[in-house]
């Protein structure tokens, strides 16, 4: 796989490049440098800006902090997804790629000048909440976020682990604001998690793309594969709001002999990259049904149509987020950082998929099932069996029977109940194998 240098991260964001042209400005005495007389005249603008809030402001204020303040504007005039962090900020950043962090446990963005949920983290405190992808948070401990930076939102949701924060939430179909109290704790990321639908169908849910995503994920197929003919895979990307740039690349490797990953494209031929797939040393020629959302993005978005545009999955949910921009971390020299917009990403067939996102190939939405009517479902749909009869006689015991139900075997029965996504690729998969097998004449 071809690569470049310096790490490129995608984000939906959880929580270089130089200036235009060759500008550079310097504070302290260093002489300034402009390609142009209007870029000149604008420095000296900022300047005078500057000394006169020194000198004639009300009160004394930080000159640092006021650098930093004209830096984060200039840089939120850019986008929704660049940001100037302070050296706290970056050192955050760069431990949450590595995946341990202080929160609540939601990947927020800013979608439509409005701070968006993306998808809460499976099994962390704000999706024990009730928090879903899609609610727009319109307070933080009762202050508005209206103009709240992703930072600055990040820095108020995080604390340590046991304190509150008080989340104003905004969600369509309800007449009024809803409140949430959540209680914060240690976030670890898992990145993979994986189970068997049936003897030979597998399910993989990756939940984000850090570091260790695409080792996992092998070590997860290799041990849905041990011992057996895989018959089908479904790949779970649903709620995954993506990560680095290199781990959604190798993942979708994992599947592909060949052909274009993914390309990127910048105001700098630096930027422009083209990721290919390498014949791996296990080939898993297996079918694979990839479940995407709107919480589906950037990263996930590259592998869902990575394996959609070389026909090597089909895709089946709704049409995902849409987030087709590449951010660079670009650390400065005071140990803050630059999380700057760089390039846009294309799918193999040059698709651009910022905002249009990737339309599955089977359009499906997830109905939603309350406990006890999935229950009352499950025996509505049963026909009444000898083992139901009161007095019913034993069977006779062999190899292939035990005894009540293994905590694997309740927890793939309570998803397939629950989840009608995932119950369709399930059927999808068991026909495509019953269909190989007639035309194969086996």
């Amino acid at each position: 796989m071809r690569t470049s240098k310096g790490k490129l991260i995608l984000c939906a964001f959880l929580i270089g490049s130089c200036l235009a042209g060759a500008l550079f400005l310097a504070v302290g005495g260093r002489s300034v440098h402009a390609d142009t007389d209007t870029e000149y005249k604008n420095i000296e603008l900022l300047m005078e800006v500057l000394r006169r809030i020194e000198e004639d402001y009300v009160e004394p204020k930080d000159p640092q902090k006021l650098i930093y303040g004209a830096i984060k504007g200039m840089v939120r005039s850019l986008d929704a997804h660049s940001s100037f962090m302070t050296r706290e900020e970056h050192q955050e950043l760069m431990m949450e790629t590595k995946g341990r962090f202080s929160g609540v446990g939601i990947e927020i963005t800013v979608k439509d000048n409005l701070l968006t949920v993306v998808s809460p983290i499976e099994g962390t405190p704000a999706h024990k909440a009730g928090i879903k992808a899609g609610d727009k948070i319109i307070k933080i401990e009762g202050k508005s976020t209206k103009d709240m930076s992703l930072l600055e939102a990040v820095k108020m949701i995080r604390g340590k682990k046991g304190t509150k924060v008080h989340l104003t939430v905004f969600r369509k179909g309800e007449q009024k604001p809803l409140e949430f109290v959540i209680t914060r704790d240690v976030i670890p990321l898992v990145s993979v998690r994986h189970l068997l639908l049936t003897p030979e169908i597998g399910y993989v849910r990756v939940m984000h793309f850090r570091t260790n995503t695409s080792s996992d994920l092998r070590k997860a197929l290799e041990e849905i594969e041990k011992g057996r003919q895989v018959k089908g895979l479904v790949l779970d990307l649903r709620n995954n709001p993506g990560g680095l740039l290199m781990q959604a690349a190798e993942v979708a490797d994992l599947f592909l002999d060949a052909g274009l990953i993914v390309s990127t494209r910048g105001r700098k031929s630096g930027q422009n990259l083209t990721l290919s797939a390498h014949k791996d040393l296990k080939e898993r020629t297996y079918p694979i049904i990839v479940l995407v959302n709107g919480g589906s993005a950037s990263a996930s978005e590259i592998v869902a149509g990575a394996l959609q545009d070389n026909k090597r999955a089909l895709i089946l949910g709704t049409r995902t987020f849409g987030k087709g921009s590449v951010q660079t971390i670009l650390p400065l020299s005071d140990g803050s950082g630059l999380r700057l917009t760089t390039a846009r990403y294309y799918t193999p067939n040059g698709t651009s998929i910022q905002l249009s996102g990737i339309t599955p190939d089977i359009e499906l939405a997830f109905q939603p099932v309350e406990e006890d009517k999935a229950e009352k479902e499950e025996k509505r749909r049963r026909f009444l069996r000898e083992e139901d009869l009161a007095r019913h006689m034993e069977g006779e015991k062999n190899g292939k029977q035990e005894k009540g139900e293994s905590k694997k075997d309740t927890k793939v029965k309570r998803l397939l109940e629950r989840d009608n996504q995932v119950r369709y690729a399930l059927e999808l998969l068991k026909t495509w194998n019953l269909f190989s097998r007639i035309q194969n004449g086996s």
